[in-house]
């Protein structure tokens, strides 16, 4: 049985997105940050930095959200969430299933702490460029790979949500708009939603 190892209001909402939409039988495994549970022995066994979302598969440990994306969608593969190995579109699917955490999440920080980092040494480049560039990408749609939603919308759809809507930290764009809202039409980002609620 595949657990997922999670708390609200964290991260975690990806990986619990992903297995909504994944379909497949797994256990919350709710970690209490508030008290210390992902600093026990047991937790920093399955996840050495002590953070959430983890997920084990039998024996196999992983964290970080899209690793879990990308695992979880090619250990399901019937879920169609990710394209297959020598389908065409699988290169794109992965720079955007690593845009999230590569780029959107430093940017994101870089606005929050209001740091200066010359564009040319930052692996991001600027936080201007993350979301113009994926202005850009989004303007086709409906999804970060045209007509097919996969994980890396997961991924992408997440960091968008929490940071024009949730946190309000980058301003708005008619094609952000879009896409977070087709995002959050989907079923599966509403049960996952009121799961994160309580």
């Amino acid at each position: 049985m595949v657990k997922l190892y999670w708390s609200p209001h964290t991260r975690s909402f990806t990986a619990l997105w992903l297995m909504e939409e994944a379909g497949q039988p797994y256990e919350r495994v709710l970690t209490d940050l508030s008290t210390g549970a992902q600093k026990t022995p047991e937790f920093l066994a399955i996840n050495p930095m002590g953070k959430v979302p983890a997920l084990t598969d039998g024996d196999i440990a992983i964290a970080e959200s899209a690793a879990i994306c990308a695992y979880v969608a090619e250990r399901f593969p019937d879920t169609k969430l990710a394209p297959p190995l020598g389908d065409a579109r699988r290169a794109k699917y992965l720079q955007w299933l690593f845009f999230g955490p590569s780029c959107i999440e430093p940017a994101l920080i870089q606005i929050f702490t209001k740091i200066e980092v010359p564009s040319r040494t930052a692996a991001w480049g600027s936080a201007t460029q993350v979301f113009d560039v994926l202005d850009k990408a989004l303007e086709k749609g409906p999804w970060i790979l045209g007509d097919d939603f996969s994980a890396a919308d997961i991924v992408i759809g997440s960091g968008l949500n929490f940071a024009i809507r949730q946190f309000k930290m980058v301003p708005s764009r008619p094609s952000f708009d879009r896409y977070i809202d087709r995002c959050v039409a989907r079923p599966a980002f509403q049960r996952a939603e009121k799961i994160a609620a309580g």
